[in-house]
This record gives structure tokens, sequence and C-alpha cells, in this order.
């Protein structure tokens, strides 16, 4: 094969559009009649892990073994990760450009906790309620001698 030659060039294809695929049926390679090509490559769940155009334009993913997306990449130098709990939630999510954020979730699917980079941090969790009685008794001193202070004070 020459360089900037097609694979369909190189075989003498005529007829289009041009296919190949794998054994499970993905197409791994297209090209049309004007020079438009793609190639592709899948896992063996497939998902496509990688893909590449004619304009030497490329993206390439991982996933997790539930399917879930957990990196991408691509030929602008964009990138991103993110982290996924057992009920497929997103935790977690950083990219190229510094960004990043991390999250928790209630049992039924809800964000109870969310926190960025850019210091924006927002709490849905139960408050939890304690006595002079508890908290006197949790650390040994006599409730009438316990004092709190506010921070600063």
């Amino acid at each position: 094969m020459k360089d900037n030659e097609t694979i369909a060039q190189f075989l003498k294809i005529t007829k289009f559009p041009f296919e190949i695929n794998d054994d499970d049926g993905n197409v791994t390679y297209y090209e049309d009649s004007e020079g438009y090509w793609f190639k592709r490559e899948f896992d063996s769940d497939g998902n496509e892990t990688y893909n590449e155009d004619y304009k030497g334009y490329w993206f390439k993913r991982e996933f997790d073994s539930n399917g879930r997306k957990t990196y991408y990449e691509n030929s602008d130098g964009y990138w991103f990760k993110q982290g996924h709990d057992s009920d497929g939630n997103e935790t977690y999510f950083e990219n190229s450009d510094g960004y990043w954020v991390k999250q928790e979730f209630d049992s039924d699917g809800n964000v109870t906790y969310t926190e960025d980079s850019n210091g924006k941090t927002t709490d849905y969790r139960p408050k939890t309620t304690i006595t002079w009685e508890e908290i006197s008794e949790k650390f040994g001193i006599d409730p009438d001698k316990l004092k709190i202070e506010k921070k600063g004070s």
C-alpha cells in the first residue's frame, strides 16, 4: 500500500460504499466513493474503543465490565475519566481542562453530596441531631461543664 492510498484504492474496489466487518458484524472499516473513510475497533463486549477518520481525527475509549465509559481521549488532546458505583451512578469525573466533580448517591439513586474543583459543595445528606447528654457521655464530660464555641471565637 502506498502513502495516502486508501484500502479501497489499494484493492481496486469500484463498488461503494466499501465496508469491512468483524466477526460480530461491527463495521471496522468504511469508505465511500469520495475518499471519505473511517476505521473502528471494538472490545469483546461490542463497545467502540477506537475510531479514526480520513482527516486524521481519532478518539479512544475504555469501558468497565458493565459497559460504562471510564476513559475518553481524542486527537485534539482532550480527555476525561469517569468512575461509577455499583448502581451505575457517576461518582467521579475529571477532564483535561482540570475540572473534576465527586458525587455520592443514596440507595434510590438520588444525589446526596457533590463537590467540584470550582469549590462548590452541595450536601443533601441527612443531618444528625445529638443531645448535650450524648455529647457529654461520649467525651466523659459533665454536661454542666460542657461548652461549645463557634470556630474562630
